[in-house]
């Protein structure tokens, strides 16, 4: 029983010391040294927990990560990065095995989306390039041959006919086909643009201003379930809403954005969820997804502070599964947070330390499990504390 007190005062010793730590001490090191979680003492409802086990292997990451995608349908992720004599596109699967890369035709990756059907794998990167093959986005498949290029290569501008872009800052494809472009990371252009699937325009909403339909680098876009158009206006930080069909502007949310613009935003499969990523707050917020017909104003139901100068540039939620991936140009990753009821069989070694300690008052178990108690949901934390004391 002495030892079992002991241990006790041993872990709490450590407790005490990993707050200091993250206190006092974390924001003078490298993002990557960073302790992989923070002591938060707030009661939040916690949505999602970090994949630590994603990738399998990130030495493949050599560059700034600023744009991540996901092919539900194929189970792949693509992941663009920047950087001299690199791959700048990379493909690993969603769990977490690197396949292959390329760096064909691409010069400065921005935005990426994945647009696969039963028929085709695409991938789709909007290029910001000041090179040949700048200001551009191009299609490619999975193997990174070149399908197809919107825009004029190397040449930025305004014009419509033909078609030119200045730092086209993302897309999404919708199911349909059509395309919705955000350009404007900087450029001469703050616009959104709605293409049919033969690359004709069908509606142009944008130029630079404050007002409704009016942007200040929009800088992510997005389509719901029920036929609205998502834009992270990131340098007038709001969220604007449109018709997807007209392009009638139907709101904007502001409330949740005080202190930092949106810098990316997607919606959960369920559609209950907005997941939107702030740059410069190295933080991700949960917001609850506005009824049908209702735009309202944005609640934030959780959020996921990541450590100082991660800088969360771009993200995407996997259809399939829901987990979130995270291109993060500081700390020049991709990280992956998964639903917090998706509870594997890897979780099992948790409750078996806590059981091997309560079992023979092993202390080097009992930090091994606290160490890792932070990343379980509530119920999971019940589930391992009701192990550990029935077997006392």
């Amino acid at each position: 029983m002495t030892r079992f007190w002991v241990c006790i005062a041993g872990a709490g010793f450590f407790l005490a010391l990993l707050v200091l730590h993250s206190r006092f001490c974390a924001s003078r090191l490298p993002p990557h040294l960073h302790l992989a979680f923070k002591i938060s003492w707030r009661a939040e409802e916690i949505l999602y927990r970090l994949d630590v086990d994603w990738p399998k292997y990130s030495e493949y990451f050599t560059g700034a990560t600023f744009c991540v995608a996901v092919d539900s349908l194929n189970g792949l992720v693509y992941v663009g990065q920047r950087g001299d004599n690199i791959p700048k596109v990379l493909v690993f699967t969603e769990d977490g095995y690197f396949l292959r890369s390329w760096n064909y035709t691409v010069d400065t990756p921005h935005g990426i989306f994945a647009a696969s059907t039963p028929q085709e794998k695409s991938v789709w990167i909007t290029d910001v390039g000041s090179g040949f093959y700048g200001h551009t986005i191009k299609k490619y498949n999975s193997f990174g041959d070149l399908v197809q290029v919107l825009g004029t290569p190397g040449k930025k501008g305004t014009g419509l006919n033909p078609l030119q872009f200045d730092n086209p800052a993302e897309l999404h494809v919708d199911d349909t086909g059509d395309i919705y472009i955000v350009d404007g990371d900087g450029g001469l252009n703050n616009r959104l643009i709605k293409l049919s699937q033969d690359f004709m325009i069908l509606w142009l909403r944008g130029e630079n201003g404050t007002g409704p339909a009016k942007f200040n680098i929009p800088h992510s876009v997005t389509v719901d379930s029920t036929g609205r158009v998502w834009v992270a206006d990131r340098g007038n930080k709001r969220l604007q809403v449109f018709d997807k069909d007209t392009g009638d502007w139907l709101g904007e949310w502001k409330n949740c954005f005080s202190e930092e613009g949106p810098s990316a935003v997607r919606f959960t499969p369920d559609g209950k969820y907005v997941v939107v990523a702030q740059l410069n707050l190295s933080r991700l917020l949960i917001l609850a997804a506005p009824p049908v017909g209702n735009i309202g104003d944005c609640s934030v139901v959780s959020t996921i502070q990541l450590a100082d100068q991660v800088s969360p540039h771009l993200l995407e939620v996997s259809r399939e599964t829901g987990a979130v991936y995270v291109a993060e140009i500081g700390a020049k990753q991709v990280q992956k947070y998964i639903p917090v009821n998706s509870w594997h069989m890897a979780e099992l070694p948790d409750l078996l330390d806590f059981y091997h300690f309560a079992s023979g008052n092993d202390c080097t178990a009992l930090l091994i499990g606290l160490t890792r108690f932070e990343h379980h949901t509530f119920h999971q934390q019940q589930i391992i504390t009701d192990v550990f004391y029935a077997t006392q």
